[in-house]
C-alpha cells in the first residue's frame, strides 16, 4: 500500500465550485464549498485581496466579498473586469461564467484529504 501525505496543494476548484453572472462591467462570482470540512479554509483564505490579485490584470478596480455562512459560500462582486461589459468587450466570451473558472483555477490552497469530495482525482496523488 502506498503511503500518501495527509495534505495536498490543489487549485480551489478541487474543493469548491462556482456560479457567476455579469451586469455591465461588473462580474459576480460565488465560490461554494463541496464539503463542510473545506468551508473554514475557503472562508479564511479566499479573501478580497487574493481575488483582486487574480483579476487585476483584467482591469478590476475593486472586489467586495459577501459571506453566506449557511450555504458555505462566498460571493464576490468584482468591478471593471469585463472589458467595458459583454456587449462592449473585444475579448471573446468575456462573461462572468468564464471568469469563475479563472478564479477557481488561479487560487491554490493546501488542503487536508478529508476536504476533497469523494471521487476527486486529487485523492490518488
Amino acid at each position: 500500500m502506498i503511503e500518501r501525505p495527509n495534505t495536498l496543494r490543489v487549485p480551489l476548484h478541487a474543493i469548491a465550485h462556482g456560479r457567476a453572472g455579469d451586469k455591465g462591467d461588473t462580474s459576480n462570482i460565488s465560490v461554494i464549498a463541496y464539503r463542510a470540512e473545506a468551508w473554514p479554509l475557503i472562508r479564511d483564505e479566499v479573501t478580497e485581496a487574493r481575488v483582486h490579485q487574480v483579476f487585476a490584470p483584467l482591469g478590476a478596480t475593486s472586489v467586495k466579498r459577501y459571506m453566506l455562512e449557511n450555504l458555505r459560500a462566498l460571493n464576490f462582486v468584482i468591478e471593471d473586469t469585463l472589458g467595458g461589459g459583454v456587449n462592449a468587450s473585444l475579448a471573446i466570451d468575456r462573461h462572468g461564467k468564464a471568469l469563475s473558472f479563472r478564479l477557481l483555477g488561479a487560487i491554490e490552497l493546501k488542503v487536508m484529504r478529508d476536504m476533497l469530495p469523494d471521487g476527486s482525482p486529487y485523492l490518488s496523488q
